[in-house]
């Protein structure tokens, strides 16, 4: 049964990220439906981001600034743009809550121009950045890290978070006012009915081979040496019997590529209905990083029709409860193998966690999702 939306008639919007659409990553995507959700729910929204140079024409209600490259993440973008400019821009769009959804950069301008003209401030945490340190060798700023993250998201009226995991774990660093901000899945676009027997050939699969997929960024942070390491001993182990297919890119593609079994699928970053054929053409997901704070490409492939094997770390053991998949020491690349030869050789276990998967993302629909951010929002903007 759908919920009804919300109306956010009286809603003006200001959102200060650095990183939007056309960037392809959960933060950028999840902005990007929020700005559709309270516009299409009668609101009105206005993006402070990054420039990018894929981005020529104008964009309604976007307006960017000159960017660099974050040093130790190239990936990561970072703008300082006059606060003059951007003081009168926010004056002429009049917001009613300003959301700070970076910790730096368009960040700190929201949060200075809220503190200024009195505008409710609300912040969102989307990356574990302590955790990232360690792969960036910038271990060092961890101690310091903390004190910084809670003086910027303490400085707002809510911290929301993706988890309850990952609520407790900042609360335990000193945050306060967090809530919850959960994500959801399109299960239009996401189904088991795009499952392509072409597609899997192309993969090297058979209605006997195990297809194990990876879905995301190509990144050092996400595991994806443990993913590699597991499918190679578990196709040791089980030979002719397992494929592995990883879809997307980004820094750490090469040593992927050098990392997975020979004849491996690696089709680069896909769009639109050839990344619904490739999740639903797959029959496990392998998810083992640590870092991430939610994982929205877990619900994806639990939407068609893949339960996961996961790193045993809060916010995936909180989407995955005690059915929808397996938990694995994290790093542990012979564990993650061992959980896979168990499914080829027993794949009725893999069938009962399929249709659990699917039945906990019917139910993790986006228009909950919006309804409870758009009525907290207008309750903040009250006080």
């Amino acid at each position: 049964m759908s919920e009804e939306n919300v109306n956010a008639e009286g809603l003006r919007l200001a959102i200060f990220t650095d990183t939007y659409a056309p960037e392809v990553n959960g933060v950028a995507r999840t902005l990007e439906r929020l700005t559709d959700a309270v516009q299409e729910r009668g609101g009105a929204v206005r993006v402070y981001t990054v420039s990018r140079d894929d981005v020529i024409a104008a964009e309604l209600n976007v307006e960017r600034f000159p960017s660099i490259p974050f040093w130790a993440y190239k990936e990561l973008r970072l703008a300082w743009p006059s606060t003059r400019v951007v003081r009168k821009s926010l004056q002429e769009f009049r917001p009613t809550i300003i959301h700070g959804a970076s910790q730096f950069g368009l960040g700190l301008v929201g949060r200075r121009l809220a503190r200024e003209l009195k505008i409710p401030l609300v912040t969102s945490y989307h990356t574990n950045l302590i955790a990232y340190a360690k792969y960036y060798h910038l271990g060092a700023l961890a101690a310091p890290g903390w004190k910084f993250l809670r003086w910027f998201h303490n400085s707002g009226r809510r911290t929301y978070c993706p988890t309850h995991a990952i609520m407790r774990e900042v609360a335990a660093h000193g945050f306060q006012n967090t809530a919850l901000w959960s994500r959801g899945v399109d299960g239009n676009r996401f189904s088991p009915t795009f499952r392509s027997d072409a597609l899997r050939a192309q993969m090297g699969a058979d209605d006997d081979t195990l297809v194990v997929m990876y879905v995301g960024r190509m990144a050092a942070e996400k595991g994806l040496d443990v993913a590699a390491r597991a499918v190679q001993l578990a196709a040791q182990m089980r030979p002719g019997k397992i494929a592995f297919a990883c879809v997307g890119n980004g820094p750490y593609d090469a040593e992927v590529r050098r990392l997975v079994p020979g004849g491996s699928w690696l089709p680069g970053k896909l769009l639109g209905q050839k990344l619904s054929e490739a999740y639903a053409s797959g029959d496990v997901f392998l998810f083992p990083s640590i870092t991430d704070t939610f994982g929205n490409v877990m619900l994806e492939a639990m939407a068609s029709g893949m339960p996961i094997i996961g790193a045993d770390v809060g916010p995936t053991r909180e989407l995955l409860g005690d059915d929808r998949g397996w938990l694995v020491r994290p790093g542990d690349a012979p564990a993650f193998a061992a959980r896979l030869v168990s499914l080829i050789d027993d794949r009725a276990q893999l069938q009962c966690a399929r249709s659990c998967a699917l039945e906990f993302a019917a139910q993790s629909t986006w228009s909950r999702v919006w309804n409870a951010l758009i009525r907290d929002y207008l309750l903040l903007q009250k006080t």
